[in-house]
């Protein structure tokens, strides 16, 4: 439908109800814009201020944003952050806004759901390092009937910041270090959680953020200023947040970050002239927690009704937590500095999500048993098959693992091996630890009675205490293998969680120097939200296995992927530097002038990180047929295809993900060494073959954006890159 049809339907509608009584917007059956549009002609200015607005309820588990306990709202408020979880307390809280305000409008009411509600399954870092994405989906979808069950209406997920700076705490809430995997896997949670349609039983409304380049903090230090031209924002930064709003992200949240000098809460630039004008979004965008006041602190604003200006003539329609829209801008509007005609387009993209979401319509969520709303047996078997894929094989020296039918004693060491809380990561407010399957009781669960488990927590995570070290060592003497657990604090990565160092505590890494003493073989077990520094460890290991934070349904896939009975598949999703001192190290760095293997890099350490992008082990052989292509010449408006089989030739059935790469060796700007285009997961078993087959579109995958985001296609010769093999094509 065109905008003219678009008027002449909204008018027809108007005309129609106002002549027989009715208003539009609570009919049902009317358009969703004749809805809008007639409720904006009825709401007076502090009706519309009130919508752009979000409060808290409830106490706030954020121990970044701690404030006080909120227990009452303003009627008519636009939205809140919704604390409690209670579906009982959330339909009283909307019954008041319905029955008790003029117009009845309802809240929206919003949460942090990362990486899952009650069932927290494993953090986005680890659920990118799956390469599944279909599962992906499955999860947010599990999630999002859960958050609905609770009285959520909408989450502030995904986050699709690429982040190349491990540092950074909240690397763990994105999905790592290329722009293609963030807008793959963004588009699958965003899938997930609004479903087919945001007016669906348990769908929620998605959020994309954080809008844009956050994750290019300087230093990998949170809130802090990102140096981002215009040509790096193009190629790397805006591609996730594109193709999420074109999955239909019905919103997106502003980043903290100040980018080159104007902070992403009053860009202008992202937030109107692309988000809204080239893109299309008709959706809104909320500011980031207290992110408009926090323009004093950028030096931007010179106090916060000037803050609230600027940050809402940029394209933020709502403000969280700040109440600085709430205050001001009654006063802004006499002052004519802010139009009610913009007033009333930021209203109206408010009300146009919550119309979508069926709130008008369905405002009451329905009130099941806790039993029958959390951790119901599909969403924790998703969880675990999640965490099953998301643990990556970093090494296996003189294949130990799996574990022989003669080990029958193991040693479990370490903080991490009988622990509960931190496994879950952050951002698991909702999760409880009595919900969760520790690496203990998976290793008791998957070896039985025929295996002895001799436990011993070895060290706490941090600190100087080795008195602990006898009983770890006396376990490793009476066992034929030592499994050492090792890792982070969930409080370690996340928001407000930046490291001047990725490796794990001296102490941790002692212990394991202890052990190695024993002269048994040892499997490293690493519990992170980031790439950890491991170059005095991977030397004392025989083998390390990736299981970042994998939430409450970890111990099982890991014991199974250590007895045999899971064969892994995940493969990195970010690079893990040799020492802190290589950052940034990412897979598709520019050339320099004179090559890295040359020239440039440093005089004390390699130049080869530990573990490159793409990296992840697997217990059986997979061996790659020559690729062939469909040509090796095409034209623009032609595709080619590439494919290459892939075969198993070992015993164990085993998921391969197959990655594809574009190398463009000249061009006008410069470009990566490599770039992801296209990758595929599938299992292939014993003995069998599959084939993989790329579909290359020129304008799609041989192009480059400009400093302002326009394709550039040149012609020339392109380099396809599948495992080792590296295909000369030319485009014509």
């Amino acid at each position: 439908m065109n905008r003219r049809t678009n008027l002449v339907v909204i008018t027809f509608f108007l005309s129609l109800n106002i002549l027989f009584g009715q208003e539009v917007y609570k009919n049902k059956k009317a358009p969703i814009e004749s809805r809008i549009k007639d409720l904006i002609k009825k709401m007076s200015l502090n009706e519309k201020i009130l919508q752009l607005n979000q409060f808290t309820f409830g106490i706030n588990n954020n121990p970044n944003n701690i404030g006080e306990e909120i227990t009452s709202l303003p009627p008519g408020i636009g939205s809140v952050i919704y604390f409690t979880g209670d579906p009982v307390l959330r339909n009283k809280l909307q019954k008041k806004a319905i029955e008790e305000s003029r117009l009845g409008i309802p809240i929206l009411f919003g949460f942090d759901i990362i990486h899952g509600l009650r069932t927290v399954y494993p953090i986005s870092l680890g659920q990118a390092s799956s390469w599944n994405l279909e599962l992906v989906k499955l999860n947010c979808a599990a999630a999002a009937k859960e958050s609905v069950l609770s009285g959520i209406d909408w989450t502030f997920s995904p986050m699709v910041d690429v982040a190349r700076d491990p540092r950074w705490g909240r690397v763990a809430e994105g999905y790592g270090e290329d722009p293609y995997v963030n807008a793959m896997f963004g588009v699958a949670s965003i899938k997930g959680y609004q479903g087919e349609n945001l007016s669906d039983p348990f769908s929620i409304a998605a959020c994309l953020k954080h809008y844009v380049g956050y994750g290019l903090s300087e230093g990998g230090r949170d809130y802090t200023y990102t140096n981002i031209s215009r040509q790096s924002l193009w190629e790397t930064y805006m591609l996730p947040y594109e193709a999420g709003v074109k999955a239909g992200a019905a919103t997106l949240m502003s980043g903290f970050n100040d980018i080159s000098g104007v902070p992403a809460t009053i860009n202008q630039y992202t937030l109107t002239d692309v988000l809204k004008k080239r893109w299309g979004h008709d959706g809104f965008v909320v500011s980031d927690w207290n992110a408009i006041e926090q323009l004093l602190n950028q030096g931007v604003a010179k106090d916060k009704k000037e803050a609230g200006l600027k940050a809402f003539n940029a394209g933020v329609e709502m403000d969280m937590k700040d109440g600085i829209y709430l205050k001001y801008f009654k006063e802004l509007v006499e002052e004519k500095k802010i139009s009610v005609a913009k007033i009333d387009e930021a209203v109206s993209r408010i009300l146009r999500v919550k119309f979508r979401l069926g709130l008008f319509d369905e405002p009451y969520t329905i009130i099941v048993d806790e039993k029958d709303r959390y951790l119901q047996k599909q969403s924790k078997s998703l969880a675990q098959n999640l965490a099953e894929e998301s643990m990556v094989l970093l090494k296996n020296k003189n294949t130990i693992l799996p574990l022989r039918p003669s080990v029958k004693k193991i040693a479990l060491i370490g903080p991490i091996a009988n622990d509960k809380e931190n496994i879950m990561g952050a951002w698991s407010f909702n999760g409880k630890a009595t919900d969760v399957e520790s690496i203990f009781e998976g290793f008791k669960s998957e070896f039985g009675s025929g295996t002895q488990i001799n436990y011993a927590k070895g060290c706490d995570f941090d600190g100087t205490d080795e008195s602990k070290f006898s009983e770890a060592i006396t376990a490793a003497n009476n066992s034929d293998v030592v499994v050492v657990c090792l890792g982070e604090l969930k409080t370690w990565s996340g928001e407000n969680a930046s490291r001047s160092s990725i490796a794990l505590p001296a102490i941790q890494e002692k212990l394991v120097m202890e052990l190695k003493k024993t002269g048994k073989p040892i499997i490293l077990i690493l519990s992170s939200g980031r790439p950890l520094e491991l170059v005095r460890l991977e030397p004392l290991a025989d083998a390390i296995i990736e299981i970042w934070q994998p939430g409450i349904a970890g111990g099982t896939p890991l014991a199974g992927i250590v007895s045999g009975r899971i064969n892994p598949s995940g493969k990195l999703a970010i690079t893990f530097p040799l020492t802190t001192g290589q950052i940034p190290t990412y897979y598709s760095m520019r050339q320099s002038s004179r090559p890295f293997d040359k020239q440039g890099h440093y005089q004390d350490i390699p130049t080869e990180p530990l573990y490159w992008f793409g990296h992840g082990l697997s217990y059986t052989n997979f061996e790659y047929g020559k690729a062939k292509l469909s040509t090796t010449k095409l034209k623009k408006g032609e595709k080619l295809k590439v494919s290459v089989v892939v075969k198993n030739s070992g015993e164990f059935s085993g998921k391969e993900t197959v990655l594809w790469y574009v190398s463009d060796p000249v061009a006008t700007i410069s470009r990566p060494i490599k770039e992801l285009k296209f990758f595929e997961k599938k299992e292939i078993k014993g003995g069998e073959e599959y084939e993989f087959i790329f579909e290359i579109d020129p304008v799609r995958d041989l192009s480059y954006p400009d400093e302002n985001g326009n394709q550039i296609l040149e012609a020339g010769l392109f380099y396809i890159h599948v495992n080792d093999q590296k295909i000369e094509i030319e485009l014509l």
